[in-house]
């Protein structure tokens, strides 16, 4: 069985970038009648939050995500310690006692050297007596002991892959307050978690050279690897740098629909064009992860926008039916007030003022030009109620009685009733006014 997991660290946030991971590999595990794990990487106590827990199920909820189960790293921590024990009495994991200036120097040094700024294991050559010494004076960490050679796989979206261990440093598992770090855990428990496919970010793809060789230490199956691109601004800037704007959390307070995130992330930066779905369940089925490519890709928020417009406008009034009613929009008005309005808003923050503007009328927008045309016309409009027929009747009326035609006729009347340039087919719009527009 296909078992994925999304793995993220409770300390900030769940944002925009993240979720491509989460959901990649939601969907291979949906596809496939497979399990997906919602795992927290909380072994930073000192940064992880609770509410940032809670930030994330909550943001997932959102989107339509389910989960098999949910495990927590920091309720893991005797399983971490075992898996060192194994790997010390292997050989594979040794002491280190370098402090952070020291092992700057080091890189420094071997960078002026022309030399790759790996970790020299220093710390294989020291004594015993050496070894009490350090420890005495400072505190120390612990390295994985990397076989130099070269570690091979066919990455699900990148292809084939071939990294020299030899070029890359021993990775930290422990630093020297204890704590454990992402690479062991994440070994221990994809292996112990049965973890089969596993999607990420191309940043990782060294760190997943390394902890290909940790799980066959640790005598577990190594799973399939994929490595998406990185998300770029629109102008293939960081995004990174603009991370704290795009949090989902974020996103939603602005009005973005969840089918819109959802929607672009599954399609972006694949060779397939972006398609509007209804819901999760409509975008793990067109999902194809063998349709992604490894360039960076680039990622506009403003994309969200029209996404969202374009999914407001299939829903139908029950749909929104809370919005509406707390709007204030009467249950008899609901229906056609929604068909009227669902075409000309972005998000369903617009609904409000939609319905205020129906309700109490607009203030006018004319022109210093048309002051006079527009209040012969006032004074030519019926008393309340309007029906479908109002507004041809109406400019009828005003086009025999001032000569103006098209444009000049419509065009100061649409924005003396509605206050707005454009909106809604004003035949459809009069039924909808419950106070006589009027430009007093």
């Amino acid at each position: 069985m296909i078992t994925t997991r999304f793995a993220p660290s409770p300390t900030g946030w769940l944002h925009i970038g993240n979720l491509r991971a989460a959901l990649f590999n939601y969907a291979i595990a949906r596809q496939n009648g497979g399990t997906f794990v919602l795992r927290i990487d909380d072994t930073d106590a000192e940064r992880s939050k609770d509410e940032y827990i809670e930030g994330v199920k909550e943001d997932l909820t959102w989107l339509g995500f389910t989960w098999d189960r949910i495990e927590h790293q920091s309720a893991r921590m005797d399983n971490y310690l075992a898996a060192k024990q194994k790997l010390i009495d292997m050989g594979l994991l040794y002491e280190c006692f370098e402090t952070p200036v020291e092992l700057d120097l080091k890189r420094k040094k071997q960078l002026n050297m022309g030399k790759p700024p790996v970790y020299d294991r220093a710390a294989l050559a020291l004594s015993d007596d050496e070894k009490n010494t350090l420890r005495a004076e400072r505190g120390s960490h612990w390295r994985f002991k990397l076989a130099h050679k070269r570690i091979e796989w066919t990455d699900g979206i990148i292809g084939d892959i071939s990294i020299d261990a030899a070029s890359v440093s021993d990775p930290v598992l422990f630093k020297n307050d204890g704590q454990i770090l992402y690479t062991l855990a994440s070994v221990v428990d994809d292996t112990e978690m049965g973890i089969t496919d596993v999607v990420r970010g191309s940043d990782h793809v060294t760190n997943t050279a390394t902890q290909i060789q940790m799980i066959e230490a640790l005598g577990g199956t190594v799973p399939r690897f994929a490595h998406h691109s990185l998300l770029t601004g629109p102008q293939g800037e960081a995004l990174s740098k603009r991370l704290g704007t795009l949090a989902l959390r974020d996103l939603r307070k602005q009005g973005i629909a969840p089918q819109a995130i959802l929607s672009l992330m599954a399609r972006l930066g694949s060779s397939d064009a972006v398609e509007l779905r209804a819901n999760i369940a409509e975008v793990v089925a067109g999902f194809d992860l063998s349709k992604f490519g490894s360039a960076p890709t680039k990622f506009d928020a403003d994309d969200l926008m029209p996404l969202t417009a374009r999914h407001l406008a299939t829903l139908e009034s029950n749909d929104v039916a809370d919005v509406l009613t707390s709007a204030g929009v009467p249950a008899d008005l609901a229906d056609p007030f929604w068909k009227v309005v669902r075409d000309n808003i972005t998000t369903l923050d617009e609904v409000a003022a939609w319905w205020l503007l129906f309700r109490d009328g607009a203030t006018p927008l004319v022109a210093d030009e048309d002051l006079e045309f527009v209040a012969q016309a006032f004074s030519m409009l019926p008393a309340l109620p309007y029906d479908q027929t109002t507004w041809s009747t109406w400019t009828t009326a005003v086009k025999e009685a001032t000569g103006r035609k098209g444009k000049g006729l419509f065009m100061p009347l649409r924005k003396a009733v509605t206050g707005r340039e454009r909106g809604p087919e004003m035949a459809d719009v009069m039924p909808l006014l419950q106070a006589r527009p009027t430009i007093e």
